[in-house]
């Protein structure tokens, strides 16, 4: 089994490097800002659990008006005298 110290090594170097690299007047978000995102992110997660819970608790069935089913009904059972009396002429102004 080869020797993991020498990759190690190998890979702190790489790491010290670019540690050098970055510019120390450069802002970063830091740990702060990983908290508050994190923070975030759980209370968009939680508000969404909840709105599926109660979305799954609507009933999207709807009951039938009584009210709107009997005004049908009636419109259905008059006559049709006054479509039938105007429809051979045509439509006239009143004035």
């Amino acid at each position: 089994m080869p020797d993991m110290s020498a990759s190690a090594s190998l890979a702190m170097t790489h790491l010290v490097s670019f540690a050098k690299e970055v510019d120390e007047d450069k802002v970063t978000p830091g740990v702060l800002g990983f908290i508050v995102f994190a923070a975030m992110a759980l209370a968009v997660w939680a508000l969404m659990k909840s709105m599926s819970r109660h979305m799954n608790k609507v009933d999207f069935t709807q009951a039938p008006d009584p009210e709107a089913e009997q005004a049908e009904q009636a419109e259905q059972a008059e006559p049709q005298t006054a479509d039938t009396e105007t429809s051979g002429q045509g439509k006239q102004k009143q004035g």
